[in-house]
């Protein structure tokens, strides 16, 4: 006859975890929380200032357009307004 082996639950005898575990599980999982909310708003406004980049690149360029219209150069000092003309000497060496 075959011998009967004796099977052991291994499964814990507790139902919940202590008081004390659920705690610094829960604040664990609050503050994991909070960081991900302030990634999505620091993202959101990185967003918005890219965007914000973007517009004032494209005003610039339309602004350089405009000086090179009137003046034939967008070579502007930005301290004190100086238009920058280039020497025609220097253009016939290039």
């Amino acid at each position: 006859m075959a011998k009967k082996e004796k099977v052991v639950d291994l499964k814990p005898k507790a139902e919940k975890i202590t008081d004390e575990q659920l705690q610094i599980l829960q604040a664990t999982i609050s503050e994991i929380n909070q960081i991900q909310y302030q990634i999505g708003r620091l993202e959101s406004q990185k967003h918005n200032m890219l965007h914000g980049m973007s517009e004032n690149q494209k005003k610039l360029l339309d602004i350089q357009n405009e000086f090179e219209k009137d003046y034939g150069t967008f070579d502007i000092n930005i301290k004190d307004g100086t238009i920058n003309y280039k020497d025609e000497q220097t253009d016939k060496k290039d």
